[in-house]
């Protein structure tokens, strides 16, 4: 019954299901090797309160998993790869939605609306939010990054 279904493209569902499991192990690979580049920081031992560990780990959130997703899609070509930046967007929305829900007390974003919730959780790497217990970079900016970068660095090497 499986089989008879078609989808667009003329797919059918198992084929469908093949890309569905490529693009999920194609996500999880972007975000071990996030997981590398964070313990590689977590064993250097930076000063929690510095700006420039911070900076540079977000850039390297960005170019380790581009670099390895071009590396990985030379060793086993995968079109699904290049569709992973979906995943990140997806990500980035739901933190987004979670840290508008927690609430402010006492702390440094007392009186933050909407828009200084997200750039502060997100974005300030001096004066955080204090908001999801200050991972906001690590849950809400490095982990969608290194995703994009991954699909940036898979279609890359698929096109190359």
């Amino acid at each position: 019954m499986a089989e008879d279904f078609e989808a667009s493209q003329g797919k059918t569902a198992g084929d469908l299901g093949k890309e569905a499991l490529w693009f999920a192990i194609h996500t999880i690979a972007a975000v071990l090797i996030l997981l590398v580049v964070v313990i590689a920081f977590w064993l250097a031992q930076p000063d929690p309160e510095a700006a420039n560990p911070k900076i540079l780990c977000t850039v390297f959130a960005f170019l380790v998993p581009l670099i390895g997703g071009y590396i990985i899609m030379k060793v086993r070509p995968d079109e699904t790869a290049r569709y992973v930046w979906i995943s990140g967007l997806l990500f980035f929305s739901l933190v987004c939605v979670w840290v508008l829900d927690l609430p402010t007390g006492p702390g440094l974003c007392e009186n933050c609306g909407a828009v200084a919730k997200l750039t502060r959780t997100f974005f300030e790497v001096n004066n955080g939010s204090g908001l999801m217990g200050g991972d906001g970079l690590l849950v809400g900016t490095w982990v969608p990054l290194s995703m994009i970068g991954y699909a940036i660095g898979a279609k890359l090497g698929l096109d190359v």
